[in-house]
């Protein structure tokens, strides 16, 4: 079971990175760790973009918390 998982992640790897690193990149021939690093260094700058956006909106999602806890809580 453990390699059927291996080979439906690798396969998924490689099929994403054809149809969407490939056309960002213009990679001829993409082998498994070319795959993977780019896969990873995509995936890091969304997940930056995200965190990023959520540490800027933070403040404004706490101070709507506290808001509605004293609307409760006195009104």
């Amino acid at each position: 079971m453990r390699n059927g998982s291996y080979s439906r992640r690798r396969e998924f790897i490689l099929n994403f990175a054809h149809e969407q690193l490939y056309p960002k990149f213009f990679i001829p021939n993409l082998t498994p760790p070319d795959v993977t690093e780019r896969l990873l260094q995509t995936l890091a700058r969304e997940a930056r973009k995200v965190l990023d956006t959520n540490k800027s909106e933070r403040h404004i999602r706490g101070g709507m918390a506290t808001r509605e806890k004293y609307l409760h809580q006195h009104g």
